[in-house]
């Protein structure tokens, strides 16, 4: 099977209740199984992404993992825990396709009219510059997220200690290595800023010491992982972040980090397509909607939030950014920069 003649066979495959051919094998999600969709026409998803997805029938996705994964992968067996605890606010989970222990393919539900974030949250700030309602992107997103760590934080038979206590030595120390490395690469003008404001950074770029709750994350959770469509919001893409460190156990603070620096790119994105003309706004709108997405997640999930992580874990999620940046899309250096300068505005 591959990507481009395989996913409607293997959808009829799964539907019928059949084997898959050897070497492959199919391992199935818990609920309702799969009904045979009416058409079994193709259609690649041609968003930005780092595998490649094609919808079968308006009903079904399946997602070609390119390279495969070798084990231990984390979305198979996320999504497995989800189901089981009831969480239904992602793309329903229907199996996962093996070839020994690499995992090749994840068929999950279609979410018809879904937009990703990057595209729904900088439409919605954009039309409220231009005289539109308000986008008021912060309160879905923080309750989406509370639940979903509520339910991360429920025990199941995939995860039955999903909840600890660890100390936080060592959680800042990839995102020094990634600002130590931008530094190398990141040249010009904005290699000149960082440098002057070095120390601060690196000051930021730590955590209180002390115990603090830790359980199994999202990984990745951004504003791209982020579905509005018909019938509300989802998130997607469990696979984590290749380029931060993927413990078993962390703080939910890492992933309400993410999110919330995620709102800023979303600014910073909006503000490169109004040529900086609404400054101001931006700004205000950024203090409105972290705001809100913290109080919206506060009452699901606020007992697993250490706030005092927060500005440690933004810290180095920006410094990835950077990083990233930096070595694979130096198109996307605008935003991170755009974010520091907003908050290190003087040279020490």
């Amino acid at each position: 099977m591959t990507a481009t003649t395989g996913s409607a066979g293997l959808v009829r495959v799964l539907a019928s209740g059949a084997a898959v051919p050897p070497p492959d094998e199919l391992r199935i999600f818990p609920g309702p199984p799969l009904a045979l969709p009416g058409s079994l026409t193709e259609r690649a998803i041609t968003v930005d992404q780092t595998h490649r997805s094609v919808v079968v029938g308006e009903h079904v996705v399946v997602k070609w993992l390119s390279p495969p994964l070798p084990a231990p992968q984390r979305a198979p067996e996320l999504l497995e825990h989800l189901a089981e605890v009831g969480f239904a606010r992602t793309p329903r989970p229907y199996a996962a396709l093996y070839r020994g222990t690499d995992l090749r393919a994840l068929v999950t539900g279609f979410l018809p009219g879904a937009l990703d974030g990057w595209e729904w949250a900088t439409n919605d700030l954009l039309a409220e510059l231009d005289g539109g309602p308000p986008a008021a992107i912060g309160t879905p997103l923080g309750a989406l997220a509370g639940e979903l760590h509520v339910a991360l934080a429920t025990p199941s038979s995939v995860l039955p200690t999903p909840v600890a206590t660890s100390g936080t030595a060592g959680w800042m120390d990839q995102g020094r290595r990634a600002f130590d490395q931008a530094l190398d690469l990141v040249d010009g003008e904005d290699g000149s800023w960082l440098a002057a404001r070095a120390g601060r950074i690196r000051a930021d770029l730590t955590l209180p010491p002390g115990p603090t709750a830790v359980q199994r994350l999202h990984g990745d959770l951004h504003v791209g992982q982020i579905l509005r469509w018909d019938d509300g919001y989802a998130v997607i893409d469990f696979d984590g972040n290749p380029a931060a460190p993927q413990d078993l156990l962390e703080p939910a603070a890492r992933d309400v980090a993410q999110l919330l620096t995620s709102i800023e790119h979303v600014a910073a994105i909006a503000n490169k397509q109004t040529g900086h003309a609404y400054g101001v706004a931006v700004r205000e709108w950024i203090t409105r909607e972290r705001a809100a997405l913290l109080a919206a997640y506060r009452p699901p999930a606020g007992a697993l939030l250490d706030d005092a992580l927060l500005l440690g874990f933004e810290t180095a999620q920006e410094c990835r950014e950077l990083l990233y940046a930096a070595r694979f899309l130096p198109r996307w250096r605008y935003a991170p920069m755009e974010v520091l300068r907003r908050r290190y505005p003087l040279a020490d």
